[in-house]
């Protein structure tokens, strides 16, 4: 690897995507009609020289990666916005969660609320490694946004991850916590693994007959753990998560003797679509899950379930969290905000 190519390659990053465009040489990627984005092909190729698809990383290195990925690359937290660090409930004790408001408001009074769970492949990830996409869209709703911190793989697999966030959301709208919450102003939503856990808890909410939220975040979720799709064929090699570490991920997370196709792992088999709230599904092209996300949209609406989709079929995985360098980031941050806003009457 040539540390002036990568430099470079940096360098370039921070232009605007247009003048990238006039430098590139090279063609850009095209997937079945879906051309990658200047940027995000650009972000692609620093990835692929910086790590090796086929070789993993040790846990503790792949959970440094993605801290500082998300210090390099995410716009931070805007001061706009107050943070005040709690605890909530998990299933066997309590976890580390953070609130997000307007300044000077009351962090624990009832309010419009999304609760966020956070990427990472159910074994990376934290409150911190999502505050700034969780400050924004606070900032962007203006709403309340609790950002919760799940137990992690392989110290805790599942299903520890699902079952703290039902004793979380379970706690919350019975008023077991200091934070009060109304399920009719409340989204649960999340990115990549958090999507998926999102969708689980939508399960495991209409199993046990609670009351739902209003509505349901999936940002690039991951749906389908037998990993057959069209785009998870085609997108094998992406840099940015390739099926082969996705594979890590989910060896990591699942222990033997459980089915990878469970509702409570894969979300796009559950019979319960037909009883779940309102969704909003955000999806890359160039992201290997892009088939989970059309998939468990079509299914949601087949179900008689309300989708709001927002493609962007030139974009790579985790570009929300990549908003300092993908302008598409920052445009999808700005949409899902509208949303909450429609969804949680704030205008």
């Amino acid at each position: 690897m040539s540390k002036l190519k990568l430099l470079a390659g940096f360098l370039k990053l921070k232009l605007p995507e247009s003048w990238v465009d006039t430098l590139s040489i090279t063609p850009r990627p095209v997937v079945r009609g879906r051309e990658i984005d200047t940027k995000a092909h650009l972000a692609s190729e620093l990835v692929g020289m910086l790590r090796d698809a086929n070789d993993p990383p040790s846990i503790d290195e792949s959970r440094a990666q993605l801290a500082v990925m998300a210090r390099k690359f995410e716009r931070p937290c805007p001061d706009a916005i107050d943070k005040t660090d709690i605890t909530l409930p998990g299933a066997e004790g309590p976890r580390a969660a953070r609130i997000y408001g307007g300044q000077g408001q009351d962090p624990f009074s009832q309010t419009p609320t999304l609760l966020y769970l956070h990427g990472g492949g159910w074994v990376q990830g934290s409150i911190e490694t999502h505050d700034g996409l969780c400050g924004w869209l606070a900032h962007l709703a203006g709403i309340r946004v609790i950002s919760y911190e799940y137990r992690l793989a392989p110290e805790h697999p599942f299903p520890a991850a699902a079952n703290d966030i039902l004793a979380c959301y379970r706690a919350l709208v019975a008023g077991d916590t200091k934070v009060a919450v109304d399920p009719a102003t409340l989204v649960v939503g999340g990115d990549s693994a958090g999507g998926n856990l999102t969708a689980c808890l939508m399960h495991d909410l209409v199993l046990e007959g609670r009351a739902l939220p209003a509505g349901q975040l999936l940002i690039y979720p991951g749906m389908d753990a037998a990993l057959s799709s069209q785009s998870m064929t085609d997108l094998r090699d992406q840099p940015l998560l390739p099926a082969a570490r996705i594979k890590w991920y989910l060896g990591m997370y699942i222990p033997d003797g459980y089915d990878w196709l469970d509702p409570r792992i894969s979300p796009l088999y559950s019979e319960t679509l037909a009883y779940q709230p309102e969704a909003f599904i955000v999806a890359g092209g160039h992201d290997p899950l892009w088939d989970d996300a059309q998939s468990y949209a079509d299914k949601l609406r087949s179900a008689g379930v309300a989708v709001t989709q927002l493609d962007y079929p030139g974009q790579i995985h985790a570009f929300m969290s990549l908003t300092r360098v993908l302008p598409q980031g920052n445009d999808a941050i700005g949409k899902t905000a509208a949303w909450l806003r429609r969804i949680l009457k704030k205008g």
